[in-house]
């Protein structure tokens, strides 16, 4: 089996059969920057939240089956080149990018910290190491895909996002954004990679609240500690001066905790014990 490369989160190998192998690792990243601490159980549940999430949505996707507790196989497929996001609320990177005019919300949306957009946003991004905000007109001039293609994207990921929403509501959470990505098998645009807390944003409904920084079942809780404690910023201003930014050590309590929720999102949202 051939070592094709690492990702942020994953290891990948050619598996010589049309297949590919995914072995996700308990590493972490924020703000495009990997961190040294694992979180515990972190490959394990990403491993089998994609199990989960690809045999429970009815869209085609690349899923074989899982061959450990943290490695799957998955049909080999060439990427579409564009990170397929959905925001359902008012917050994080939207938050400024609307305050700087960069994007619309949807008509009739609130714009307090938190809130549910009127409608669901497609928001994509491109697949690099700092990933751009870009929209249908930029996909097209930069023929990243088609018209077809972008209409394809945007009507199946918005269909996606409502149909895990109402499974995270249905076990009592809110699904706050979403990122996807598809590739083309055998001439069908299919959904592919992985689906898990590090693609998404997920809040209890019992600590929900308008107007103030939620509860978080995902990598979020790092990110709001990066940014609390000034991280973000110098992150910011390393690469400004064409530098790359230094990851500090996680606080064990941040480790434990995130390790938890991903552990007891999984089990309270599918009924199955890890």
């Amino acid at each position: 089996m051939k070592f094709i490369g690492s990702g942020k989160v994953k290891d990948v190998y050619d598996a010589d059969d049309g297949t590919l192998l995914f072995k996700f690792s308990d590493r972490v990243s924020a703000y495009d920057v990997k961190f040294h601490d694992p979180i515990p159980r972190k490959g394990e549940v990403l491993t089998k939240f994609t199990e989960f999430w690809f045999n429970k949505l009815p869209v085609n996707n690349h899923f074989i089956k899982s061959i450990s507790k943290n490695e799957i196989l998955v049909k080999k497929m060439q990427m579409i080149p564009i990170e397929c996001v959905v925001r359902g609320y008012f917050y994080g990177s939207l938050v400024g990018r609307w305050k700087a005019g960069q994007i619309q919300i949807p008509i009739g949306s609130k714009t307090e910290i938190a809130a549910k957009l009127s409608s669901p946003l497609f928001d994509p991004t491109t697949k690099s190491e700092h990933d751009e905000p870009i929209n249908r007109q930029i996909s097209l001039d930069r023929k990243l895909v088609t018209e077809d293609e972008y209409d394809f994207l945007e009507s199946t990921s918005l269909q996606i996002y409502e149909q895990m929403s109402k499974i995270a509501d249905s076990a009592g959470f809110i699904l706050a954004d979403l990122k996807l990505e598809f590739g083309k098998l055998n001439g069908q645009i299919t959904l592919g990679d992985s689906i898990g807390p590090d693609e998404y944003r997920m809040w209890p409904k019992q600590t929900y609240s308008v107007g103030k920084i939620q509860e978080s079942y995902d990598k979020q809780i790092l990110r709001d500690w990066l940014t609390a404690n000034g991280y973000q910023q110098k992150f910011e201003d390393a690469r400004k001066l064409g530098s790359e930014p230094v990851a500090p050590s996680i606080p064990e309590e941040i480790v434990s905790k995130m390790s938890n929720r991903y552990v007891d999102s999984y089990e309270i949202i599918t009924g199955l014990k890890l």
